[in-house]
């Protein structure tokens, strides 16, 4: 029988000739990927681990290793020779290594996280950690054993299919074995059994379940268990084992997504996998804590982004009844030579991850065309829609498309469901253009179905304020942001997804704004997942039906002004406020409640709905803490600083791009401030295709509202400098 033993102990890791012991999971770029600069080391380290043979059953006929995930490529060598080479760094991958095996081994395995242009990612604002950053196994089986070669798949894919009434299921389950076996015991614990020849390599059967209990998302994630045996004259040779469940789900563009026959808005998050200190090399522990958050807030779907994740966290997804989208990192920028990549991660994507009922559809890209569009990059996409397909034909397929792209491209016609990035409010535009967009697409394009793949809005649990604006990264600014858009997504049922962006703050290399460098800071929770930041509370209110009251601006103590505006966030309808044991106010709602309070001296805020209650403390300050301003943006601070004229006929922050852009000198001076701005984001952002649409979009935006979400990427100094110079340019009507 089939053995598998946990191979994470007793590694040698080498980098740059040195060498120090380490246990698996382990990545090299755990500190320097996550402390800015984009400068984390990319290049190539070795894992060394000697073995003897007696480890394994000595009947064993052929052994595996097998790798859960080392990025981003890996050469594996034993016993000096070379035994494989796979590029990808997120999806299993296994190696046949029976024949170079000796009496005792030496296993080296060479980790390359290079830049080159064949796999993906290259560009993207995530740091890309090297290292064997997952569980790697040693597998012994019989020579005749179920398959362990077709793209690290499982060996068995697992079909339900439901009856029009959905109360009884046909599951059909397909097995692939390796060398020669007589038949194939297919159970459902509890449920059905039944035995199949094995022919040609496959064996295949249909298993019937009466009564079915369906796998019906967080409300009842139900789950059957499958276990597969190959017989040989009589005798148990091989086994393997899967969770399944039985559901129907649909898109309907007006109605949004549907899970066994009824209405399921899908409202949550997208994901990455990533911890502070510990980058990619993450704990069985570590995802279940990011997994009782998401629950804990109340999401029903998750995106898990940009990159195929760990089994463990689909495995939990499947338990916990989340609906998933699942991708290839086919991102930010297309590469000519990366086509095959693509289709092998995609085809591993799938075959490892069929048997997931919480998978409903497979992304094929992201934000593909913010580099550019390519008659190459489309029929990438048409090859990678017809390859998903083939290998599922249950599932639709989806990308996630930048939010430039306008909603007329022949691309959009690829995919079998839409899905945007849209960051109107944050990165451009206002908060309003998100209604104008969804409104005009779903006009234009009603027979399609829309989900908004992410938005977000970048928030440090340090920066607080009583008059949040686009660009100051307060906590504040992130509640009014996803304030505005959970009701603009509350009043359109027919987006079928929604995925804010993100749950967790997570690390970006090439980032430094917002006072902090490496750190894309739009989670939800904080990167150590130590702190909720108040937005969690406001998605809580909208999501989740475990009772509570929460106020907001805990962390900013110190008011100066003389009446503080207090929010409280509850899933009740009816919250009262006392501040020091005296009834403010009591409020009949939904989600978010506002109070006024007047300050004086120190305040205990208790807000208190029945027996729930939540306090805060607060106090009236003189002075405004410094603390609580990110120190270099000065964005309340711009017209009091010298030379900041606007004078009648001349240009001046105040003016649109599209304005100042009429003159050539004009023109440069909005070029370079982009430029500047751009550089403190990373690689995508620098790497921009700045087409016709994006710059249409941008041109209605005046200067000031760009340079106020640019934040402290642009320096007051240079904001003045820029300012006197285009007073010197004659406006142009």
């Amino acid at each position: 029988m089939r053995q598998i033993k946990l191979f994470n102990q007793n590694w040698f890791f080498t980098k740059e000739n040195e060498t120090t012991a380490v246990e698996l999971p382990h990545t090299w770029n755990h500190l320097d990927g996550q402390d800015g600069g984009n400068d984390y080391y990319r290049g190539v380290c070795r894992y060394r681990k000697t073995f003897d043979r007696g480890v394994l059953d000595p009947q064993a006929e052929d052994i595996y290793l097998e790798f859960r995930g080392v990025n981003s490529s890996a050469r594996v060598i034993v016993n000096g020779k070379s035994a494989a080479v796979h590029h990808g760094g997120y999806s299993t991958f296994r190696v046949n290594i029976t024949e170079l095996l000796e009496d005792e081994n030496e296993l080296i395995v060479e980790v390359d996280n290079r830049k080159n242009d064949y796999v993906y990612p290259q560009k993207a604002d995530f740091t890309f950690y090297g290292g064997i950053y997952r569980d790697v196994y040693l597998i012994a089986v019989p020579k005749s054993h179920f398959d362990l070669d077709s793209h690290g798949g499982p060996g068995i894919m697992v079909t339900p299919n439901l009856n029009e009434a959905l109360d009884q299921a046909t599951v059909r389950v397909e097995a692939d074995v390796t060398g020669n076996a007589d038949s194939v015991r297919f159970a459902i614990a509890g449920v059905a059994e039944e035995v199949v020849e094995v022919k040609h390599g496959k064996a295949e059967a249909a298993l019937f379940i009466e009564a079915v209990r369906l796998w019906d998302g967080v409300k009842d994630p139900h789950l059957y268990h499958l276990t597969a045996t190959l017989l040989k004259d009589g005798e148990e040779i091989d086994q393997v084992a899967t969770a399944f469940g039985c559901r129907s789900f649909h898109f309907d563009p007006e109605k949004g997504f549907y899970l066994n026959g009824n209405s399921y808005p899908l409202r949550g998050v997208a994901r990455h996998q990533d911890w502070q200190g510990v980058g990619n090399a993450i704990t069985k522990e570590m995802q279940e804590t990011d997994m009782a958050l998401i629950a804990e807030m109340g999401a029903n779907t998750i995106r898990l982004a940009h990159y195929q994740h760990d089994q463990y966290f689909y495995d939990l997804c499947d338990q916990h009844g989340m609906i998933v989208w699942a991708e290839i990192p086919y991102i930010s920028e297309h590469l000519p030579k990366g086509r095959a990549n693509t289709l092998s991660q995609l085809s591993e994507l799938i075959v490892q991850n069929y048997n997931h009922p919480s998978i409903i559809t497979w992304g094929l890209s992201n934000e593909i065309t913010v580099s550019g569009k390519s008659e190459d990059l489309v029929d990438n996409h048409q090859a990678l829609n017809d390859l998903a397909h083939t290998l599922d034909a249950t599932r639709p397929t989806t990308m996630a498309h930048v939010i430039m792209l306008e909603i007329e491209d022949p691309i959009l016609e690829i995919p079998d469901i839409q899905s945007y990035n849209l960051y109107f409010g944050w990165y451009f535009g206002s908060l309003e253009d998100n209604e104008k967009w969804f409104d005009d697409f779903h006009k234009q394009h009603p027979e399609k179905a829309i989900g908004l793949a992410e938005y977000g809005a970048d928030a440090s649990i340090k920066w607080q304020t009583p008059t949040p604006e686009r660009g100051d990264y307060t906590e504040q600014f992130q509640c009014v942001y996803h304030e505005y858009l959970l009701k603009t997504i509350e009043e359109r049922p027919y987006i079928w997804a929604t995925h804010a962006w993100n749950m967790f703050d997570f690390a970006a290399d090439g980032r430094e704004e917002g006072g902090e460098k490496g750190l894309n800071q739009k989670g939800l929770v904080t990167f150590d997942r130590q702190t909720k930041k108040d937005a969690f509370y406001l998605y809580k209110a909208y999501l989740s039906a475990e009772p509570f009251v929460h106020i907001t601006g805990r962390r900013y103590i110190d008011r100066t002004e003389a009446l503080s505006e207090v929010k409280v966030y509850s899933n009740q309808t009816k919250v009262a406020l006392y501040s020091n044991g005296e009834l403010i106010a009591e409020k009949t709602g939904q989600h978010v409640f506002t109070f006024e309070v007047p300050l004086a001296g120190e305040h205990r805020l208790e807000a208190r709905s029945g027996d729930l209650v939540d306090a805060i403390a607060i106090r009236k300050s003189a002075q405004a803490n410094p603390d609580y301003t990110l120190p270099s943006t000065g964005i309340h601070n711009w017209f009091d600083e010298p030379g900041m004229a606007f004078p009648e006929g001349k240009l001046s922050i105040k003016e649109t791009l599209g304005t100042i852009r009429k003159t050539q000198s004009g023109a440069a001076l909005v070029n370079s401030i982009i430029a500047h701005a751009s550089s403190k984001r990373g690689d995508v952002a620098q790497g921009l295709d700045r087409n016709e649409a994006m710059e249409r979009m941008m041109n209605g935006m005046t200067l000031e509202e760009l340079l106020k979400q640019a934040g402290e990427a642009v320096p007051k100094e240079m904001i003045v400098q820029v300012n006197q110079e285009l007073n010197k340019i004659e406006k142009i009507s």
